[in-house]
């Protein structure tokens, strides 16, 4: 099996399309290489070798698609959030231990504010003219060469930190063998071939679109349409012009498009998609009906998170094979139950725990955190995703929410996940977060946040009714926040945690 990134774009055919964007055209699998080699030999040029670490800060687009599968080739990349201000780059650029930044040939923004203070290499990144993910890139002052040399299997390729919701951020470095096998993964669990196109409109500083999207359309040997970010209001337009027969996003990107599928019948007639991909939340399964539904195409959703190198399990492709409320079945890495606290592993509901060739080695420089989620069972080195769940006797993985995020009401556990399922049967309701609220007796209580569908009216007494019906009573909202638009992170998730201080919940409610 192949096990960098390089092998994986190795043995398709040069002519065939890799790399493309809306009006633009496309760049072949012959020219990506070329790119490649390209890329290498300037970065040694300019002093960074294979073990060095270059950060990319570029806009959504073919650029920045090109940008990490060329550079991951020759050294370690690590992406960062275009928005960030210039203490956050600080603060991830000497994580890092960053040697270049990477950014656009007119950029003066933050991040470059922050590579300058602490004197790493500028790499300017000029667009070519030619097909789309076409660019030279120039080394800002003088340098010495770096030895040559590529990497191999054990190399870091890609370095992410987690989100550090509610301590600081860990850095994951993930393997060239990770990349290989993750994308290996997602072609299999996807069928892809080279007659599949994808329209790319996930973030591609985050591991979704990095690896579910770019990489392993480029490990089958198909394509990739990378829009310029995620607009639903562009969106029909952009797939009617790229035709494209799948794509992948996050639950509330899927509800946005769903909110204007109407009006967009036409294009979703004309251009079939053979199935839709929704992971890195839970799909509500009233939104998985819909968009099968509406796009006539079965929806796949998978499970992934940063430290499997995105995938751990997906619904099959089957017709019929999906089941709404779950994360499908293995689609790569062992994944298995375990016990919350002991490390061992055990039957019923439990931490979701994965082993296999896509997981990370380990948190760097963080011996606390690899000796807290990563533990032995049965000869095997299993990580802890911090996800609750069950297996079914089908193989199918039910998550009942985050470790984290699970609701303790005076003793009570409550599923959030449970809560939204509820809540989203409301015929009024659009949108939900189900999460926990301080409490001053209880510890914590549990809230709602929800958006109304357009036209649609509910007060917050007729949708606590509605729960009460069907929920036992100490899992009903006492408290809900009805909102034009729910908070949501970098990548377009919903974020249970701290949203209860968001909305001037903190402070406790009697």
């Amino acid at each position: 099996m192949t096990k960098t990134l390089r092998g994986l774009i190795a043995p398709h055919d040069a002519a065939l399309p890799a790399i493309g964007a809306p009006g633009r055209e496309w760049m072949s699998f012959g020219a990506l290489r070329d790119l490649s080699r390209a890329v290498e030999a300037e970065l040694r040029a300019r002093g960074i070798a294979a073990s060095d670490r270059v950060a990319i800060v570029l806009p959504n687009g073919p650029e920045m698609a090109t940008a990490f599968v060329t550079i991951a080739q020759a050294a370690a990349t690590a992406p960062l959030n275009p928005a960030y201000r210039q203490e956050e780059y600080e603060f991830y650029l000497e994580d890092l231990k960053a040697r270049a930044l990477v950014v656009e040939e007119g950029y003066d923004g933050p991040a470059l504010a922050a590579a300058r203070k602490f004197g790493l290499g500028i790499l300017r990144l000029r667009a070519g003219e030619g097909p789309a993910g076409a660019f030279t890139l120039h080394m800002e002052g003088d340098t010495r060469p770096a030895a040559p040399g590529t990497p191999g299997p054990d190399d870091v390729a890609l370095i992410l930190h987690t989100s550090g919701t509610t301590s600081r951020p860990k850095i994951v470095p993930l393997l060239q063998s990770n990349i290989a096998a993750s994308a290996d993964n997602i072609r299999r669990a996807l069928d892809l071939t080279p007659a599949d196109r994808c329209l790319n409109v996930m973030p591609l500083f985050h591991i979704h679109g990095l690896i579910a999207a770019v990489s392993a359309s480029l490990a089958a040997g198909a394509s990739i349409s990378c829009a310029p970010g995620f607009d639903a209001l562009r969106f029909f337009g952009w797939m009617k012009e790229v035709r494209p027969n799948w794509y992948t996003a996050v639950p509330t990107m899927h509800q946005a498009i769903l909110a204007r599928a109407e009006r967009n019948r036409d294009t979703i007639a004309e251009t079939p998609l053979r199935f839709i991909r929704s992971s890195s939340a839970s799909l509500p399964a009233q939104v998985m009906t819909a968009l099968s539904e509406t796009f006539g195409a079965p929806v796949i959703e998978a499970y992934g998170m940063t430290e499997a190198t995105h995938q751990m399990t997906s619904n099959p492709l089957g017709q019929g094979a999906q089941i709404p409320g779950s994360v499908g079945r293995e689609a790569g890495p062992m994944v298995r139950i375990a016990h919350e606290v002991e490390n061992r592993l055990t039957e019923g509901t439990g931490e979701v725990v994965i082993s296999g060739p896509n997981v990370t080695p380990g948190y760097e420089g963080n011996p606390e955190a690899n000796e807290k989620n990563f533990f032995i069972a049965d000869g095997t080195r299993w990580f802890r995703t911090g996800d609750q769940g069950a297996i079914d006797a089908g193989g199918y993985l039910r998550l009942t929410g985050r470790l984290k995020e699970i609701i303790n009401r005076g003793g009570e556990k409550i599923s959030p996940l449970e809560v939204d399922g509820i809540l989203m049967d409301h015929p009024a309701v659009a949108q939900v977060v189900t999460f926990g609220m301080p409490h001053p007796k209880l510890g914590e209580e549990v809230a709602a946040a929800l958006v109304l569908r357009e036209g649609a009216s509910a007060s917050e007494r007729e949708i606590r009714d509605f729960a009460a019906g069907r929920l036992a009573d100490f899992k009903v909202p006492r408290r809900i926040v009805i909102l034009d638009e729910i908070p949501k992170g970098a990548t377009g998730k919903l974020q249970r945690i701290g949203l209860a201080e968001k909305l001037g919940l903190g402070d406790g409610a009697a």
